[in-house]
């Protein structure tokens, strides 16, 4: 059986289409994704205007290619290690935790968490650029809220009755997390992140030894 011929240009596109991303996607966190523009991506990555605009159209086009990119970059960072590493219940919601964390204080997002930072760029501007990161918000804190259930069923959290209620209130702890580290420049907001989340974990029965393993990486 003859193998089929390498699509060398295909391939070219495919390296240039995520060198480009990696750059668009950083700068998404700093400048938000309106900030993007093909001039300044082509600058970044050594790529021409008009090879840019192949690739991606238009800047909608190019925002919601971003986004998607962002989003995969999380489940990397945040949710496939976990995975990875622990059975399903209160630990891997611990394990979560701390791969968010680590993930917001090592900036694997030059500017922090990329959704943290679109979601408030985009919360009151409608359109198919804020559904791709509302979509992109509610896929993780189902899946949180999906860990957290489970262990809830199996007694891990006795004295939880609402895993979407809990959701909550961890997303919350770790927003404020982010965007405080980054506005006073500081690590401190992630140590009172682990404090807070052990605390409630704690509140609800967890088991202290399974708690402990929420961790925030030190300054």
């Amino acid at each position: 059986m003859t193998q089929a011929p390498i699509d060398r240009r295909r391939l070219r596109g495919d390296e240039s289409r995520r060198v480009v991303l990696d750059h668009a996607v950083q700068t998404a966190t700093v400048d938000g994704l309106e900030g993007l523009t093909i001039g300044r991506l082509a600058d970044a990555s050594g790529h021409s205007k008009s090879g840019i605009a192949t690739l991606f159209g238009s800047k909608e086009q190019l925002q919601l290619a971003v986004v998607a990119a962002a989003r995969e970059v999380f489940i990397d960072a945040v949710i496939a290690p976990a995975r990875a590493d622990t059975p399903r219940g209160l630990v891997r919601v611990c394990a979560v935790l701390s791969n968010w964390l680590a993930y917001s204080h090592d900036r694997v997002f030059r500017g922090g968490c990329f959704f943290v930072a679109t979601s408030v760029e985009f919360d009151s501007r409608p359109g198919v650029v804020r559904d791709a990161i509302v979509a992109a918000m509610r896929d993780w804190e189902d899946y949180l809220a999906g860990s957290i259930e489970h262990a809830m069923t199996a007694g891990e959290l006795p004295l939880l009755d609402d895993a979407r209620q809990l959701t909550f209130e961890i997303t919350s702890f770790l927003e404020a997390t982010n965007m405080r580290s980054l506005l006073y420049d500081s690590a401190e907001p992630y140590r009172r992140a682990e404090v807070a989340l052990r605390a409630r974990l704690l509140a609800l029965g967890g088991d202290p030894v399974l708690v402990a393993t929420v961790s925030a990486p030190s300054a």
